[in-house]
């Protein structure tokens, strides 16, 4: 701990612990053991963030170079972590560690507060400083020097992780009393061009990764835009209160590269299964330095800055229609894509000529069209999609009105193999 100017050691000690009778054995283990050769397995902060009369843990960091984070009314879910190393790559994923952590001490009822971290790993190490700053959104500005000490195949800078079972998406059900079960719903990016996209999130029958390129991002996040209830009906783990997190890169090799998602298959929410984070397109060699500045927020289902309408369901099923003299085949599909939101497109009312603009690589489409929904204020946009020789579709589609945008891009990719 950095105290007036000094380090001051903070070393482990039974004392500052409260066992209790369920934790009686390992306490008697380690009066076994010389305290002096053990260490801490990480450390949490606290504040009055929800109340002033209890101190509440905002953050946590424990385990190899994982963080967890939640601001006001908020639970831990997704987690973030200091760097990916070889995340997705046939040789296997490095995971990097902070070894040492120094707190800088705060002033009496502040509430920021900075700390300094050492990350080591076989391939990178590195240098980083949190300065924190508690209020309804928690930000954190992280500040990383990397050194590499050999050739690094995929430098994965500010990874979120995060888990997603099933969503109103998923085409294969879990045998889950909860209609869905995650704690993030999709990616979302906004381009150097201000462009934003919104992937929905999956849970693939085999590994999937992709990328979606840009120079200079202005931010990117796995958000939990679902807040509702109803949606999970789980009263333990209240995915509805999980949150949003977004990073808004600064300094540092932000240019050529690409906002990389892996989805890995799971069959159960034990287990993390989706990671996101930036690929430089310049390659970490061993003797390399580079610095990477960035902010990471907490947030609910928006970002205050996102003005453009917003998806808020994805839905998909068999295409097939009453009249079609044959039953045509399950990879037939009907998407549908429901916005909401949006200064302009929120004033609007069902007459105006609202269009979908929707390309894709490969598959063919028909029956595309725009409705406003009964609420008034919801839009949707249905198709109907054969793939092509069983290949992926990867899909862009936005609401105009007049050549005017009105909505982010819904990037979806649908693998119509999942359904032979």
């Amino acid at each position: 701990m950095l105290k007036d100017g000094r380090v001051e050691d903070v070393n482990f000690d039974m004392a500052m612990f409260d066992y209790g009778k369920n934790a009686a054995r390992v306490r008697e283990e380690l009066a076994e053991l010389d305290q002096r050769k053990l260490g801490f397995a990480g450390f949490r902060l606290h504040y009055p963030l929800n109340t002033p009369h209890h101190k509440d843990e905002f953050l946590v960091y424990l385990g190899a170079s994982y963080f967890r984070v939640a601001g006001r009314g908020q639970g831990y879910g997704i987690s973030a972590r200091g760097l990916a190393v070889d995340t997705a790559t046939q040789g296997g994923e490095e995971f990097p560690a902070f070894r040492s952590f120094w707190l800088v001490k705060p002033e009496p009822e502040s509430p920021r507060v900075t700390l300094f971290a050492l990350l080591d790993s076989p391939s990178v190490a590195g240098a980083y400083r949190f300065d924190i700053d508690v209020a309804n959104n928690i930000v954190i500005n992280v500040d990383s020097r990397l050194f590499a000490r050999n050739d690094v195949a995929k430098l994965g800078v500010a990874p979120l992780t995060s888990m997603f079972l099933q969503g109103e998406n998923s085409f294969n059900r879990h045998d889950d009393f909860r209609p869905e079960v995650h704690d993030s719903d999709g990616l979302l990016m906004r381009t150097s061009g201000n462009q934003w996209i919104w992937r929905p999130l999956s849970n693939p029958q085999t590994l999937n990764v992709t990328q979606l390129r840009d120079t200079s991002p202005l931010g990117f996040g796995l958000m939990q835009r679902d807040r509702d209830f109803d949606s999970y009906l789980d009263m333990s783990a209240n995915f509805q209160r999980r949150p949003s997190l977004w990073i808004e890169p600064q300094e540092g090799d932000w240019n050529d590269g690409g906002l990389e998602l892996v989805e890995i298959p799971v069959d159960s929410s034990v287990n993390d299964n989706i990671v996101a984070y930036w690929v430089p397109d310049t390659e970490f060699r061993a003797g390399d330095e580079r610095r990477y500045q960035y902010r990471l927020s907490t947030h609910g289902k928006n970002l205050p800055e996102q003005e453009l309408g917003r998806v808020i369901r994805t839905r998909q099923g068999w295409g097939a229609k009453a009249r079609d003299a044959d039953s045509p085949p399950r990879s037939l599909r009907r998407f549908i894509v429901d916005f909401r939101g949006g200064d302009e497109l929120a004033s609007l009312n069902g007459s105006q000529p609202v269009e979908a603009e929707l390309t894709l690589a490969r598959g063919k489409v028909s029956d595309l069209e725009v409705k406003q929904l009964p609420d008034g204020k919801t839009w949707r946009a249905s198709f109907r999609l054969a793939p092509q020789n069983k290949e992926s579709a990867d899909m862009q589609l936005k609401l105009k009105l007049r050549g005017r945008t009105l909505t982010e891009t819904w990037s979806y990719i649908w693998n119509p193999n999942v359904v032979q």
